[in-house]
């Protein structure tokens, strides 16, 4: 059974060359790697885990002065999965909503890659999790930067480099380091279903732009600006 789709890849029942020839994949292992580069020593929580690979990769990779991960997600196979395929003595793995979670003591590094763009209130989501970091802990945090919601109907919302930002900086956070990172796709690659993923893209698009005008003329832009390419950002930010 596959269960990786446009939003989730569960990578351990792959083949070693299915997975390192996963482009997407290897995005969101750089990502968490990035992510392992800047935590600080202490507790993480690595919120809306998914399949549990970057938990345990920052388990495994960066765990000298990691103290304990707590890995939170609001789906029961991702988590069944991330227990059978990616258990760690120092990684704890909750079931549990992003807005319901709440930790015991304060948070040394919160990681949240890929998620943002998926709430319906992503200023909220930065308020709930600043507010459980130590003074002096990080944000760090990733999304697309370049448009995803017509294609994508997971994603509620659309950001640029400048509006991702701003939800953090708004939230009182300091931005301390950043990384882009640029996928070329070619035209019709995903309609064409390859792995599975393309399944999962927004049906009726032409009905889409009728209805929403302005995302239409927002990829054009886009088209015109990055051609065809996905641009995702990543930022490391701090509480003072």
């Amino acid at each position: 059974m596959n269960l990786s789709s446009l939003e989730r890849i569960y990578p351990a029942g792959g083949s070693r060359e299915t997975i390192s020839g996963n482009e997407t994949l290897q995005l969101h292992l750089q990502r968490y790697h990035f992510a392992g580069r800047h935590h600080l020593p202490g507790i993480i929580a690595d919120v809306a885990c998914g399949a549990g690979y970057g938990s345990y990769l920052l388990a495994t990779e960066y765990a000298k002065d990691i103290e304990r991960i707590i890995a939170v997600d609001n789906s029961p196979v991702a988590i069944d999965y991330c227990k059978n395929f990616y258990s760690h003595k120092k990684i704890d793995y909750e079931l549990k909503d992003v807005f319901e979670f709440r930790s015991k003591g304060p948070i040394n590094t919160v990681i949240s890659l890929e998620t943002i763009e998926h709430l319906m209130d992503p200023e909220r989501f930065v308020m709930h999790f600043s507010s459980m970091l130590a003074k002096g802990g990080r944000f760090i945090a990733s999304a697309p930067v370049t448009p995803s919601m017509d294609a994508n109907p997971f994603h509620q919302n659309d950001f640029t480099i400048k509006s991702f930002k701003k939800l953090f900086t708004s939230a009182g956070l300091v931005e301390i380091d950043s990384l882009i990172q640029v996928q070329q796709y070619k035209a019709f690659t995903m309609i064409s279903k390859k792995e599975g993923r393309g399944e999962d893209l927004r049906k009726g698009m032409v009905a889409y732009y009728l209805k929403n005008p302005v995302k239409f003329f927002t990829r054009l832009k886009s088209l015109l600006t990055d051609g065809f390419a996905n641009k995702y950002l990543v930022v490391v930010f701090e509480k003072k």
